[in-house]
């Protein structure tokens, strides 16, 4: 074989290997762009923990993944917290708190992470950013065992990269017009 058809078959073999190099990357690069987002094949229920809620406000607030669980905690004797899981990760806390009377959803949403900087709604009510919100309920809402407290609604999402500052406050308004229609509230 002379020098000169090594030198062509080497170049041959060059370009297929660079070719096929390319082909692998650019393969590898479409499968993690975020050109679309997890799939969401999981069901979620109307009623969580008790509280009817509209499955489609509250999945837009959760991360992809197959398989949706959800539990119910009672930390203190004025919290109820509904946490939901994605694929066995906790990934969005829907809560029922009682706090002081004459607390405000600003003051309240200092207590609750990823709520700094939150926009406050105009009736002073609400606070949220794209991970996190507070809702004051109604006046309305009182009850016995907690006379000198309002109900308030909280929306936390986990360490799931979810920050969607419309879907949080379409999901905290949403939830806390349905806690205020629950039995929390009578």
């Amino acid at each position: 074989m002379s020098v000169r058809g090594s030198l062509q078959r080497h170049r041959f073999v060059g370009a297929v290997v660079s070719l096929s190099a390319a082909v692998a990357l650019a393969s590898t690069l479409a499968g993690c762009s975020g050109d679309e987002p997890p799939k969401k094949a999981y069901t979620v229920p109307t009623s969580l923990c008790g509280i009817t809620m509209d499955p489609v406000l509250v999945k837009a607030a959760l991360p992809g993944g197959d398989s949706l669980t959800m539990a119910t905690t009672k930390p203190n004797g004025g919290t109820v917290r509904c946490n939901l899981s994605v694929d066995g990760k906790e990934a969005l806390s829907l809560a029922q708190a009682w706090w002081g009377d004459g607390d405000n959803a600003a003051g309240v949403a200092q207590g609750y992470s990823h709520t700094n900087d939150g926009v406050l709604s105009d009736d002073l009510r609400f606070v949220h950013t794209g991970r996190a919100g507070v809702g004051k309920t109604d006046s309305a809402c009182k009850v016995s065992e907690h006379p000198e407290q309002d109900l308030y609604a909280v929306v936390e999402t986990r360490d799931t990269g979810v920050d969607d500052p419309d879907a949080i406050e379409k999901l905290l308004v949403a939830f806390t017009k349905a806690v205020e229609g629950s039995a929390a509230c009578k």
